[in-house]
């Protein structure tokens, strides 16, 4: 996302810059990051909201399957929400179903919050963007 938001800049705000005397990296600076910010921020965005729908990362990483406390430090090991919801759904027999849905709705929301927090970032900063 980042590289496409890069690459979206108009190649003519380069070759100006660059015609009226500034260097490569003050052009990248003053000019390309400054226009591309939405569309990177953007991507950062969604990719948490893609990181937090995703388990398998996690899995391999600091999962646990049962943590009776919550992680006192960042090194601890920590369950995820979409695991959590799996071992919840398919390895504690008698869970009760609201607390299934409710975990599945929380998971649901955080993700779509994300994305709509991406979305009116991006319309915000395309906005005040003047060309």
């Amino acid at each position: 996302t980042s590289e496409e938001a890069i690459l979206a800049v108009p190649r003519e705000f380069r070759l100006v810059s660059l015609s009226l005397g500034a260097t490569q990296w003050q052009t990248i600076r003053n000019q390309v990051l400054p226009n591309a910010l939405p569309g990177i921020i953007t991507g950062i965005i969604l990719g948490l909201g893609r990181a937090a729908g995703e388990t398998a990362p996690i899995l391999f990483t600091v999962a646990a399957f049962y943590l009776p406390q919550l992680p006192k430090s960042i090194l601890d090991q920590t369950m995820a929400l979409p695991y959590h919801l799996y071992v919840i759904s398919t390895q504690v027999p008698g869970m009760p179903l609201e607390i299934q849905y409710g975990t599945a709705l929380i998971l649901l929301f955080f993700v779509l919050s994300l994305t709509l927090v991406a979305s009116v970032f991006r319309t915000i900063m395309r906005r005040r963007r003047v060309w």
